[in-house]
């Protein structure tokens, strides 16, 4: 059974996408402009291949970064933590704590939000709106419990 969504962040916009289409519109103008005489062909097989390699970057940064929050986990990125094992969502940052979502390190354009685990540890979670991933955890623990 699909859970509600409390939290969710996309990761990432589809707009990216659009950027082979206008290069490929451009290059036939350019070419028909030119010498009067546009290799359609080529031009969209260039179009093709910029949209297919552009589509599966954006894809990949979507699963990446997405954050979603039910009443039964956390998911970040590709990582999923259990509500069940978060003790508190206000807790202090501590170096070296390990990131959740599957990397070494923060992705770019988010901010840390500490959690304190059930056997005591701090964990990184992340979010681009942390006050708002927070605020959600800190309801969801309150019904809780």
């Amino acid at each position: 059974m699909e859970q509600p969504t409390l939290y969710a962040e996309s990761g990432g916009s589809w707009w990216p996408v659009l950027v082979a289409p206008a290069l490929t519109l451009l290059g036939v103008l350019v070419d028909a402009l030119s010498d009067g005489l546009a290799n359609v062909t080529l031009w969209l097989f260039v179009g093709l291949a910029l949209l297919l390699a552009t589509a599966v970057w954006v894809n990949g940064r979507r699963r990446a970064r997405a954050v979603r929050l039910t009443p039964k986990a956390l998911h970040l990125g590709r990582e999923e933590l259990s509500v069940a094992e978060i003790a508190s969502a206000v807790a202090e940052p501590r170096a070296g704590a390990r990131v959740l979502g599957g990397g070494w390190a923060l992705p770019r354009g988010v901010t840390e939000v500490p959690l304190r685990l059930t056997d005591g540890t701090v964990v990184s979670a992340w979010a681009a709106d942390p006050a708002g991933l927070q605020a959600a955890l800190v309801k969801l623990l309150a019904l809780r419990a």
